[in-house]
């Protein structure tokens, strides 16, 4: 029997996206049934697109893959890409006005929508990267230099090609920890 969503649901290419998946994770349809409790036949055929999942049969999967039921139906026509040339760059500067924050992209109404942000710190200055209460989640990556941080009094080093994943109410300081300028690469998550 032709299940009447089917043509709604093609857009999502979900078996597709479940086979890629599968593929990132480098797991076998066997391993995935055994972590998932479901049939290496079903997942196969869900893969295939010659059955169109169950929420709750998408939800067992998305578990073993990490990812939320969105990741499936997103809209395939969204698509969005800004390329800020390095011309373009406009710093802003820091609290201390020897510290800049570069943001790598605008919108239109100049919000920097995307949060990522360079930041130079010129050598042994360190300045507060949030308040009390304020939080901060971000990624930072360490371009060049040693990156001294402080958050809530524990102390931290990164050298360049270091990366740290931020998630804390505490006051974070940081800034270079040598005589030399310290670069980093920051995400707002």
């Amino acid at each position: 029997m032709p299940d009447s969503h089917a043509s709604a649901l093609d857009q999502y290419q979900i078996g597709l996206t479940l086979r890629r998946l599968r593929s990132g994770k480098q797991l076998t349809l066997s391993r995935l049934a055994a972590e998932t409790g479901l049939s290496t036949a079903l997942l196969s055929k869900l893969e295939s697109e010659r059955m169109i999942p169950t929420l709750h049969t998408l939800s067992k999967i998305c578990r073993v893959y990490g990812v939320s039921l969105s990741h499936f139906f997103s809209d395939p026509k969204r698509h969005s890409l800004s390329i800020t040339r390095k011309g373009h760059l406009v710093a802003i500067r820091g609290s201390h006005e020897k510290v800049r924050q570069i943001p790598l992209h605008y919108d239109q109404i100049g919000s920097n929508r995307c949060g990522a942000s360079l930041f130079e710190f010129p050598p042994k200055i360190r300045v507060s990267a949030s308040e009390p209460g304020q939080g901060l989640s971000c990624v930072i990556y360490v371009v060049e230099g040693r990156l001294d941080l402080n958050i809530g009094g524990d102390k931290d080093l990164l050298d360049a090609g270091d990366c740290a994943c931020i998630d804390t109410d505490n006051v974070v300081m940081w800034g270079s920890a040598t005589h030399m300028p310290c670069q980093i690469l920051l995400v707002k998550v």
